[in-house]
């Protein structure tokens, strides 16, 4: 089976190199002009051990240096309420597989792994949007879809 890992900040580019399929295949745009700006911030949080932010990934077999895949979430603090009474939840975003890997378990086994940071940091749920692709992945991970009345406002 795949070696999951913590993604380090020497793999920044890199995880942004996934992330930037993931940004092409959702919503169509392929401009990397950000990842410069990008990079210095993500590298710091990657050097952040007990930080909200976290990523794992999985080397490319054929590929050294290059990843094959990558999740990435944070904590995020919510006052507590019921069932969650200490309010902490955590997100995962950036689910990605190189093209040249996929259909080999990497994107589960590195979700495994990031539940299991969220259990550790006592995270009670986790949420997540997905593509209609990736749905069943979740979906025999445990998650439920939940109506949301989400707005957003970009600033």
């Amino acid at each position: 089976m795949s070696v999951v890992r913590r993604a380090l900040p020497e793999d920044a580019e890199e995880v942004l190199r996934l992330r930037q399929i993931m940004i092409d295949s959702l919503f169509g745009d392929p401009s990397a002009a950000w990842h410069g700006e990008s990079l210095p911030t993500l590298r710091a949080k990657l050097a952040e051990p007990d930080g909200d932010f976290t990523a794992f990934v999985v080397d490319h077999p054929e590929r050294p240096g290059a990843l094959a895949s990558l999740v990435a979430g944070t904590i995020d603090y919510r006052i507590g309420k019921s069932g969650d009474p200490r309010g902490m939840v955590g997100f995962v975003f950036s689910v990605a597989t190189d093209p040249s890997a996929r259909r080999r378990g990497y994107a589960r086994a590195c979700m495994t792994t990031l539940l299991e940071w969220f259990r550790e940091r006592g995270a009670r749920r986790v949420q997540l949007t997905a593509s209609p692709e990736a749905e069943p992945l979740y979906v025999s991970l445990g998650f439920r879809p939940k109506p949301d009345p989400l707005l957003e406002l970009t600033l």
